[in-house]
């Protein structure tokens, strides 16, 4: 099973990996409960489509 984007490609968004396994959890979370057809569209599994997102800037990882 292959990661896209790759992880050393996607840690470059956050701080740490633990910051990255936490705001891609979250954000996986609320495309699931909440766009469900906008995941539909895509094609893609909430993780996969969070990891994405955040891998385009689409979404932006921020310390509280």
């Amino acid at each position: 099973m292959m990661i896209d984007p790759p992880i050393d490609k996607l840690i470059k968004h956050a701080e740490c990996r633990y910051a990255l396994t936490v705001a891609v959890a979250k954000l996986a979370r609320e495309l699931a409960t909440t766009e469900s057809s906008y995941l539909e569209k895509s094609g893609l599994k909430p993780i996969s489509l969070a990891c994405k997102e955040i891998y385009e800037d689409k979404i932006k990882i921020v310390r509280d």
